[in-house]
């Protein structure tokens, strides 16, 4: 059997029309700019407005617009912090305020975890606990000083107290809420495969409400030092506070916004903790983290 020569003629020859021509490169002016154009870095970006406060400051201060008797320049605050910082007064002042921040944190957030479990998890929990919460709540905890005064003295209880409470309504309603805006449609699916009570909650339940609580977090921190400005200004003999009273009483501007500066400075340092956090914990989280 012989095999036919394969025709040449036959097949079918490509024109050089029907040639594609090799793809050019298109350049966009506008993104080629927007590629070389330089970008500041958001720390930097961050750091703007507080540095072009101080500076507003440094300047009024300066020019004399801001009297030294209204408010000291930052030179003096500065100056003065390195003096208390010197003699001890600095360190041990920040020590025992972050002492009575830490054990009201500590008590208020364990009441707070508590209620918001019962409440959000149980419907008996929701009926005693919430409208209760809700009702404290509207109370102003800063107006119960006189009160807690009476309960517990004048020693550290009614300081700390005061925190606790200023700590615990928004880790409560921030948990609260979180438990409930769970997936219903998860939750059933999770009985569907098998899930008992325990494991929907640890699987489905406390996941889907821990963004809520890390929410929450950084609101009860910032409460925390937030109380604690209002709780040592009651007969504190040692903290924050009670530098603060002393530099009252002798018209100490400089000492008064060093003080507060180092409020506003440890609670940054909370808000820094809980961002950190957030992003180790909530790393399965897709997020919408703004345009740039």
């Amino acid at each position: 059997m012989t095999t036919k020569p394969l025709d040449t003629a036959v097949l079918p020859r490509q024109s050089a029309a029907s040639e594609s021509p090799p793809p050019t490169r298109v350049t966009i002016r506008g993104a080629a700019k927007s590629a070389r154009r330089l970008t500041v870095p958001r720390s930097v970006r961050r750091s703007a407005g507080p540095v072009g406060l101080v500076l507003l400051w440094f300047v009024t201060s300066a020019t004399g617009v801001l009297p030294e008797t209204v408010l000291a320049s930052p030179v003096d605050v500065v100056r003065q912090a390195v003096e208390l910082t010197k003699s001890g007064e600095l360190p041990d002042a920040i020590a025992a305020s972050g002492r009575r921040a830490a054990t009201g944190f500590l008590i208020g957030a364990t009441i707070a975890l508590g209620l918001s479990l019962l409440a959000g998890l149980f419907r008996l929990g929701e009926d005693v606990i919430d409208s209760s919460m809700g009702m404290l709540r509207a109370i102003p905890w800063v107006g119960l000083i006189p009160l807690f005064i009476v309960w517990f003295g004048i020693d550290e209880t009614p300081k700390i107290a005061l925190v606790a409470l200023g700590v615990t309504y928004p880790l409560y309603f921030n948990i609260y809420g979180g438990i409930r805006s769970t997936d219903s449609q998860l939750v059933e699916a999770a009985r569907m495969m098998g899930l008992g009570r325990l494991g929907l909650i640890k699987y489905v339940i406390l996941p889907s409400a821990l963004p809520g609580a890390l929410v929450g977090l950084r609101y009860a921190l910032s409460t925390a030092w937030l109380a604690l400005v209002f709780a040592e200004q009651v007969n504190a003999d040692a903290g924050l506070g009670y530098l603060m009273s002393n530099a009252q009483q002798y018209f100490r501007t400089d000492v008064i916004v060093l003080c507060l500066v180092v409020y506003a400075l440890l609670g940054l340092a909370c808000d820094f903790a809980v961002r950190i956090l957030s992003r180790r914990l909530l790393t399965w989280r897709a997020n919408f983290e703004g345009e740039a």
